[in-house]
Formats: C-alpha cells, structure tokens, sequence
C-alpha cells in the first residue's frame, strides 16, 4: 500500500474522516449535496449500484433509499466498521474492504458504478486501471461516474482544507507548493484533481463513450456507458 492511501486507510479514516465534513463550510456542504444529488439522478429503483471509497458510508444512506442493492467499499477498517455500526438495520446495504483497483465481484453485476468527491485522483491509482476495472463489474449499458473537483471551487476548496489542517486531522498545508488545483501537506500528503483534457485523451485511447459535465461551479463529472 502507498504512503498516501495509508493516510486514507489508517490516520484520516473513521470520526476524523466524519470530522473533515463536519467542519465543512456552507459552500463546501452545497458542493457535497450538488454531487449526491447528480448520482441520484442516475440510480432506478431497481438498480444495484457499487459506491469505490465509501468510508464510513457518508452517502450510502441516499444511495440505499434510491437503489435496489447497494455495495460500498473502502481501504480502511477503521472507516468500513463504523459504517457496519451506522447501516446495521438498513438490509440493502452491504460494506466489503476491497481496493477498487482489484474489485471481487463477478463481472456486469451492477447497474451504477460511483467513485465521487475526487475519488479519481484521491484513489492513488491509475486513472486507466480503475476505469477498466470497473468496467468490468457495470453492466451492459451502465454508467461508471467519477467526479474531480472543478477550478471554480479552488478557494473554498483550499480553505476547507487549511481548517482540516488546523484541526490536527491532515497535516500542515504547504502554501508555498500549494497552487492549481493541488493541494500539498508538509507531511507529504497531496489532493490533486483530474482534467477534463486528462479525461478526454484517456477515455479517446481507451474507445469509451463518455460525458463531461460540470455541476455547482464545483464538480467536473466524468460519466462513461459501459458496452462489452
């Protein structure tokens, strides 16, 4: 496992993970509503969809009122057993511990593939490995969504991360190397994002039929259909 997605699994994972949004200002909460309320547009009751990176299951709860079945699936123990504790009475939820980029699922199981918030960058992984394997599980005529952050929101994105900072619950922010839309800890920690041009010659190479769309003046929104 990598320096940065240890970060994720072991120190910002669980009540500190919860923490980081709770501490969110108003425009940061409007950007995390703006996202949930885009995926939702795509989920059919009969759906069974597969959220890469739930964590302590933030979205999981709107997902399951939504969809048949959910999966979520995360790195972090810590994170999927707080979850367990939270989704203990909901019977169409189910948490793995799984990395995203080696998936345990028969393949075309679900409907929806979800990785938002960043996930695309904050996953550490190759963009194409994560694409492929998700493919993979989605059904014929799916969607796999993936979000990065849009330039629009850099300031409230970058003062959202100095209260993390401030918190205790990332490390010092490193102003001086912080810039375009990556930001930089002293500890080496980084959050980078993903372009609409990285998105657009990666999914030309690879032959997928996908959308971009920007949501909120705050998400960039990479939408592939799946076709086997």
């Amino acid at each position: 496992m990598s320096e940065e997605n240890r970060y994720y699994s072991e120190k910002l994972s669980a009540m500190r993970l919860k923490r980081c949004y709770e501490i969110a200002s108003l425009r940061i909460k409007q950007y995390l509503e703006a996202e949930i309320q885009y995926v939702l547009e795509y989920i059919k009751p009969s759906d069974v969809v597969l959220e890469l990176g739930c964590g302590y299951g933030r979205i999981l709860s709107r997902l399951a009122q939504r969809a048949k079945k959910v999966y979520g699936i995360d790195i972090s123990e810590e994170s999927l057993r707080l979850a367990r504790e939270i989704f203990n009475d909901m019977p169409n939820v189910e948490l793995h511990k799984m990395n995203a980029k080696s998936l345990s699922f028969k393949d075309h199981l679900f409907d929806v593939v979800i990785a938002i918030q960043n996930s695309i960058s904050a996953f550490k992984l190759d963009p194409c490995e994560l694409i492929k394997e998700s493919l993979r599980v989605t059904k014929h005529g799916g969607k796999i969504i993936l979000s990065s952050y849009s330039k629009n929101i850099w300031e409230a994105r970058l003062d959202w991360f100095i209260q993390q900072s401030k918190e205790g619950l990332i490390g010092e922010i490193d102003l001086k190397n912080t810039r375009h839309g990556e930001i930089v800890c002293k500890d080496g920690f980084k959050a980078t994002t993903f372009t609409p041009v990285e998105f657009l010659n990666l999914t030309s190479e690879m032959k997928l039929e996908a959308i971009i769309e920007e949501v909120d003046k705050s998400s960039i929104f990479f939408v592939i259909t799946a076709y086997h």
